[in-house]
């Protein structure tokens, strides 16, 4: 799995295996087709996660594509051949023709999933889901106590998820949990699996904190320390052996513990495909904040040729991109770099090697972080900047005046 904040389509691919379909690769590239597709159809969410993954300027991508337009992108997405497809958000269940989308990808193909904080997934649209065609649901939770799960959301949830997650599983949907892992809960591991036993969850997915979007800019007061990390995997392996059969536990750690990078979505541009809610096409959750080119978007461009012949989605596909040490590395066909996004939140430049590597001249800065986290122990001053709309403006407000500060002046 390498979807950096939920690996729901590990999950997928279990539980489903997708139809066969016409392989449309642009040979003379190489470049096969997307399998999977994430529509993002809204930034709106009733919640307010500390480490969401949406960009921290949300509120400058208010526009939405209507159902019409999204209609539209899932059929191109299918022509092309993708074959699982998330509807995530924010909120997707915010968007009142959820079920005509659902029903529309399941007349064309696809193996659906809901990602879903559970708010609003009322009986009356979980039958409506189930009628239109809904494959699968993935319900967050943020802890296995309400005291926690409510303090991180910034809502209080805790009572209407576990009602949410009965409701799931009457309706006969397969279901994983989600909680992404950070210093807070990691210590609860344990009692979080207990829960999704309870619960009777088929796959239970615990995402360890990746630190983009609303979570790099938490991440002083998230970041672990190694042995919290490596306490709640000998947990999750505990649980694995006795209860393996009955629940499916995904662990995904978090890369600031690993030496070598993994590959980002399984490779720039290579089987991923997001939209997010304005119609911008990501080759990866992350990918607004990259400098240097503009995101096409599927209200001017053809997806097929967004994904074939866009600088964006050319950018980082192969080799010729890498700088060294990346160039020479006899490990890039296995890693293919790295993450683009940590290279340039923590070098500053995209292309630089992923500091997850022990091989890159900025390695040093992620020991220094994880340092740092557990010098820090539980004094982190710094408090918890929670995603919602007046944070939003002003973390955007900041940035812009940091970018006007560093501009070159115009000669007088």
């Amino acid at each position: 799995m390498r979807a950096r904040v939920a690996g729901w389509s590990n999950t997928l691919a279990d539980l489903s295996p997708p139809a066969a379909l016409p392989q449309q690769a642009n040979a003379s590239a190489g470049i096969g087709p997307p399998l999977w597709l994430l529509a993002e159809l809204t930034y709106r969410c009733p919640l307010h996660c500390a480490f969401c993954y949406n960009p921290t300027d949300y509120t400058n991508h208010s526009r939405e594509l209507d159902t019409a337009q999204w209609i539209d992108v899932l059929r191109e997405a299918r022509e092309l051949g993708a074959a699982q497809l998330g509807f995530s958000g924010g909120e997707p269940l915010m968007r009142d023709d959820l079920e005509v989308l659902v029903g529309e990808a399941r007349k064309l193909g696809f193996y659906t999933n809901l990602i879903t904080s559970g708010v609003g997934l009322t009986d009356k649209r979980l039958g409506d889901l189930k009628a239109a065609g809904l494959d699968h649901i993935q319900l967050s939770f943020q802890d296995s106590t309400q005291e926690l799960n409510d303090f991180l959301s910034s809502t209080r949830t805790f009572d209407l998820k576990q009602r949410v997650a009965a409701a799931i599983k009457q309706h006969g949907f397969p279901m994983v949990l989600n909680c992404v892992l950070h210093r807070y809960n990691l210590p609860h591991v344990d009692k979080i699996i207990e829960m999704a036993l309870a619960m009777g969850a088929d796959y239970l997915e615990l995402a360890n904190t990746q630190y983009y979007g609303w979570a790099q800019t938490n991440r002083a007061q998230l970041l672990p320390t190694r042995e919290q990390l490596e306490a709640a995997e000998a947990v999750v392996e505990r649980y694995r052996n006795t209860h393996g059969e009955r629940c499916k536990i995904f662990f995904v750690v978090p890369d600031y513990f690993e030496r070598r990078p993994k590959r980002c979505m399984n490779g720039w541009g290579a089987v991923f495909l997001g939209i997010g809610p304005d119609g911008a096409a990501l080759p990866c959750h992350a990918a607004r904040n990259l400098p240097g080119f503009a995101l096409p978007n599927v209200t001017q461009m053809p997806l097929r040729e967004i994904w074939y012949e866009s600088a964006a989605f050319n950018r980082f596909r192969g080799f010729e991109w890498m700088k060294e040490p990346c160039r020479s590395c006899d490990e890039k066909t296995e890693d293919l770099g790295g993450c683009r996004c940590q290279a340039y939140l923590l070098t500053d430049v995209a292309a630089n090697a992923d500091p997850v590597c022990d091989k890159s001249p900025a390695h040093e800065q992620i020991v220094h972080l994880v340092r740092a986290a557990a010098a820090a122990g539980e004094e982190r001053e710094q408090p918890i900047l929670f995603r919602n709309d007046a944070n939003s403006r002003k973390l955007t407000a900041e940035q812009h005046a940091a970018n006007a500060a560093q501009a070159p002046r115009e000669p007088r």
